[in-house]
C-alpha cells in the first residue's frame, strides 16, 4: 500500500504530532508498505531552521525507510495568530501543489491540530482520486478560543463550518481520544466513520534508567526530589500557575523543579522566574528528541498540566505515555476527563485541580517525604506502558488505511 502523509510537523522536530507520525511510519515501513511524508523545513517552535536544512521549494531525503518531501513555507515562531495563520496557508499551498508531482497513492493521510494541513489532505485526494482520512488530534478551532488566542466571531464560526465540512469529506476520521469521536458524533459525524488511536510510546527507546550523572551534576540536581516539565512551553499548559507552586516550596532545598522546553510561553516562564528569583527552578531549551530518555531519568515526578477550561477535558497529553515508560510517576494538574481517568486506573500519578498552585505544592511536597509511595507509583506507572505501546497503536491505524484503500 501507498501511503501519502501530510504533516507540517517531522523529525528532527520532536513535539507530539512529529513523534507519532515518525513512530507510526517507521513501523508501517517494516510492515512493508510504502510511508511519503509531506512536510516542512524543520523549525519548531522557535520558528528558525533546524541545522543542515533550508526552506527550499521542494527537498527530498529518507529517514528509516520514509520518504519525506520537504516544502518551502512561511516560517515563524509559535506565536502569534496572524503570522502562525500564514504559515499554516502557506503549507497548505504548497503541500497541495507539490503533491502534483508525487506518485499516486493507495490513501492520503493529513493531521491536525491545525486543519489547514487536512484541507490540504481532501484536496490531495480530490486532485489524486483517493480516499482522504483525517488524523484528528485537536479539536480546532475550539483549542483556539479556550486559550484565549480568540474570542468567539464570524471568523470562528467560519473555521467550524470547514472543520465540519472535512469530517463530513473524510473516508475515516481517526481521533486520538474517546471525547473527541463523541463529541464528533454529537455534531452528526456517523459513529462507523470514527476511529479512535490513542497517542502511545515507543517501548524501545523509553523504558526506566538510572538518574543520569553527568547532567545531575550539570544542573544541580543531585540528591534532590525532581518534578520535571519537559515539553512544549505554550499558552494552553498553565506554567505560570506551576512556576507559583515552585515559590511556594523555595524553602524546601531538596526539591527542584526542572522545565526542558520551548514555546509561545518560554520567553514568559523565563521572565518568571528571573523577576521571582526561583533558584528552585531549573530551565533549559529544547533538546533532541534523541535526548528525552536521559531528560525523563533526572525526574522524580512529571508535571503534566493543562488550563482549567472544559475542552481539556477531552485531551490526552502525550507525555503521560513517555512518563509511563520510562516509570516516572505522574502529577496531573488538569480538568477531570479523559486522561486524569487513564492515570487513575493505572496508577500511574496522582491528579490536583487545574490551575491551583497551592494543591500541586502540597502535592509535591507529601510525595518527595513518601518514598514508599512513590516506589509503588514507579512500579504501577512502567506496568501500564505496554498498553499503550506504539507497535500496537500503530498496526491499529494501519488496519484503518487498509480498510479505506480497500473500498
Amino acid at each position: 500500500m501507498r501511503i501519502l502523509f501530510l504533516s507540517d510537523n517531522f523529525p528532527p522536530e520532536g513535539n507530539a504530532p512529529a513523534t507519532r507520525l515518525y513512530e507510526h511510519a517507521t513501523r508501517w515501513v517494516r510492515a512493508g508498505h510504502e510511508v511519503t511524508v509531506i512536510t516542512c523545513a524543520p523549525n519548531f517552535p522557535e520558528g528558525k531552521l533546524f541545522a543542515g536544512y533550508r526552506n527550499a521549494w521542494r527537498q527530498v531525503e529518507w529517514m528509516d525507510g520514509i520518504r519525506v518531501v520537504r516544502v518551502k513555507t512561511y516560517i515563524t515562531a509559535n506565536e502569534g495568530f496572524l503570522k502562525r495563520t500564514l504559515d499554516y496557508l502557506s503549507f497548505m499551498l504548497m503541500a497541495t501543489f507539490m503533491s502534483l508531482f508525487e506518485r499516486r497513492p493507495d490513501v492520503v493521510v493529513a493531521t491536525s491540530p491545525q486543519f489547514f494541513c487536512a484541507l490540504a489532505g481532501w484536496m490531495v485526494s480530490v486532485l489524486k482520486w483517493r480516499p482522504f482520512v483525517f488524523e484528528l488530534r485537536d479539536l480546532w478551532p475550539a483549542s483556539i478560543v479556550a486559550v484565549g488566542a480568540m474570542r468567539k466571531s464570524l471568523l470562528i464560526r467560519l473555521l467550524e463550518h470547514l472543520e465540519l465540512f472535512l469530517y463530513r469529506r473524510a473516508a475515516a476520521v481517526v481521533s486520538v481520544t474517546e471525547a473527541f469521536r463523541a463529541d464528533l458524533i454529537a455534531r452528526g459525524v456517523p459513529a462507523c466513520k470514527v476511529e479512535v488511536v490513542i497517542n502511545g510510546v515507543d517501548l524501545d527507546r523509553y523504558e526506566p534508567r538510572e538518574r543520569d550523572g553527568i547532567l545531575a551534576r550539570q544542573f544541580d540536581l543531585e540528591g534532590r526530589f525532581v518534578a520535571g516539565y519537559i515539553g512544549t512551553h505554550g499558552m494552553a499548559h498553565a506554567l505560570p500557575k506551576v512556576l507559583e507552586a515552585a515559590e511556594l516550596l523555595r524553602g524546601r532545598d531538596d526539591i527542584a523543579f526542572f522545565f526542558a522546553g520551548s514555546g509561545a510561553e518560554r520567553a514568559h516562564v523565563e521572565q518568571i522566574v528571573a523577576a521571582r528569583r526561583l533558584h528552585n527552578v531549573r530551565l533549559i531549551p529544547r533538546q533532541p528528541k534523541e535526548a528525552m530518555p536521559a531528560l525523563w531519568s533526572l525526574c522524580d515526578l512529571a508535571i503534566v498540566p493543562l488550563r482549567d477550561t472544559p475542552v481539556f477535558t477531552t485531551v490526552i497529553p502525550s507525555k503521560i505515555f513517555e512518563a509511563m515508560g520510562m516509570g516516572v510517576p505522574i502529577l496531573m494538574s488538569l480538568p477531570e476527563g479523559e486522561a486524569t481517568s487513564i492515570v487513575r486506573a493505572t496508577g500511574s500519578g496522582v491528579c490536583v485541580p487545574p490551575e491551583n498552585p497551592q494543591a500541586m505544592a502540597a502535592e509535591i511536597a507529601r510525595l518527595a517525604d513518601a518514598s514508599a509511595e512513590m516506589a509503588r507509583l514507579r512500579r504501577q506507572a512502567r506496568a501500564a506502558a505496554p498498553q499503550f505501546s506504539r507497535e500496537t497503536l500503530a498496526q491499529r491505524m494501519l488496519a484503518v488505511l487498509e480498510r479505506v484503500a480497500a473500498r
